[in-house]
């Protein structure tokens, strides 16, 4: 089905990445710019304003042929929808880690409250023949609240997010209702064939009635459902762009002229449990006393910014990095050489780029990921007559597709930093040949064959 059967593309999400002079998206923004720029349309979500009244009716600002439309929130739902049932509730069971969680019946209300204001403020800006594009956890509910405001347009949603099993999503309160929810939805898009073989056994319980018709194809009362699998990637192109000009960049030099010469092991994650942060940092430890030749040759600079503050959890988690980074530092440090560089800050996309270049090893180790795209970018970024290489978590969807990376278990120290020192002491003609394998899996896998894969998808659904 051509592109010419409808107008506009309209992508909902949480929050709305407006456009910045100079600035340059990262992650969800580029793939959904991307999408939007090539076929016209509007992106809807929260603004980040929050108010002690109503949800504010929707402000409109163009750009080029792209529409934000944005809206404030009620402070009080939005701490019950976001901070409250979407990251205390789905965010640890989609991620596996049910100790984290932490369900109040008001937070689940607020979810629904929030995702029917969503709906509301929407409806008006919709067009008869406008394709709709729900992305990620925080709106799981967008299209059944959508459905009930009389809105048949068809409807896909992306979660950026692992899906868990029937086993684990029946432990969160409202499990019947999302699930429900997502049987709304025309298309549904997870970023690996493990995410969606969990959403196939949570479908097969009796709680939707729904029927198989094919591997991928779902009956479901009201009608039918795709569920498939779409990687989400980079713009490869961009990314080393990007990584070749920060060489120039006085933040870079300054940087590489700071390790003396010694090999750079990079990190970059939220800080966040689900990054495995701790885990990484004892495994380094483990490394620096497993392979004591690696001391003040080594030196691990950690960016993690700061995530959901004031959220207990993430508080501990702080804390536990800066504890831990402190006594490995302690117990390691010479005059000249520091083991850790933490910076518990963010580094602009640019310069990032070009630290990723001048690393040897990228440390990417989260418990659980959905896809992780510093995986992706650390390899884009990287010097084709010299790359660095990945340590890369067995439990990310990146892990799917970058098989020639160094694949350890988070969980396991002594992997992880056996893992590194294989990184760390391999010849360059492996490295450039594995490099070379994950470059050609990023180029078929970009962010252009994502969006585009998707958008197909839903239009075959119309």
């Amino acid at each position: 089905m051509s592109d010419s059967n409808y107008r506009r593309l309209v992508i909902i999400s949480n929050r709305v990445a407006m456009p910045k002079a100079g600035g340059v998206p990262g992650g969800l923004a580029v793939g959904v710019l991307g999408a939007l720029r090539e076929h016209g349309g509007m992106w809807f979500g929260w603004s980040g304003e929050l108010t002690n009244g109503s949800a504010s009716d929707p402000e409109i600002i163009r750009r080029g042929n792209v529409e934000y439309a944005t809206i404030s929130l009620n402070e009080q739902d939005f701490e019950q929808y976001y901070n409250g049932y979407s990251n205390k509730v789905l965010w640890p069971v989609c991620h596996y880690l049910l100790d984290f969680i932490r369900y109040y019946a008001d937070d689940f209300e607020g979810y629904r409250r929030v995702n029917s204001i969503f709906a509301t403020k929407l409806k008006s800006l919709l067009k008869p023949d406008d394709l709709i594009w729900v992305h990620d956890y925080h709106l799981i509910p967008l299209a059944a609240e959508l459905r009930s405001a009389g809105i048949e347009n068809p409807i896909g949603f992306f979660l950026h997010v692992p899906f868990p099993s029937y086993e684990a999503l029946r432990a969160i309160p409202g499990h019947e209702y999302l699930l429900r929810c997502m049987c709304a939805y025309d298309v549904i898009g997870f970023h690996t064939t493990g995410d969606l073989a969990a959403f196939q056994t949570c479908v097969r319980e009796p709680i939707v009635g729904a029927e198989f018709l094919d591997k991928n194809r779902i009956k479901v009362p009201g009608g039918e459902l795709i569920a498939d699998v779409f990687p989400i990637g980079i713009d490869v192109d961009e990314v080393q762009q990007l990584a070749e000009e920060a060489q120039k960049l006085r933040q870079v030099q300054n940087m590489v002229k700071s390790l003396g010469g010694r090999e750079l092991l990079i990190g970059v994650d939220r800080l966040d449990y689900s990054k495995g942060l701790t885990q990484r940092f004892l495994a380094y430890e483990r490394l620096l006393e497993k392979y004591p030749n690696a001391q003040k040759v080594v030196t691990l600079m950690q960016i993690a910014p700061p995530t959901r503050t004031g959220v207990r959890a993430y508080d501990d988690i702080r804390e536990e990095l800066e504890q831990t980074s402190g006594r490995i530092n302690g117990r390691f440090a010479e005059t000249n050489w520091v083991p850790i560089r933490y910076l518990n800050k963010g580094v602009a996309r640019k310069p990032l780029m070009g630290f990723f270049r001048n690393a040897s090893v990228a440390l990417v180790t989260p418990v659980r990921d959905g896809m992780n795209l510093v995986a992706k970018e650390f390899v884009a970024a990287q010097d084709p007559d010299d790359p660095g290489m990945v340590v890369l978590s067995s439990l990310t969807g990146a892990a799917q597709e970058l098989t020639d990376a160094v694949i350890v278990n988070p969980y396991d120290r002594d992997d992880v930093a056996d893992g590194i020192a294989t990184a760390i002491s391999m010849s360059i003609e492996e490295r450039r040949e594995r490099y070379e394998s994950m470059m050609a899996i990023l180029r078929k896998n970009d962010i252009t064959a994502w969006r585009t894969r998707f958008v197909d998808a839903l239009l075959n659904e119309e």
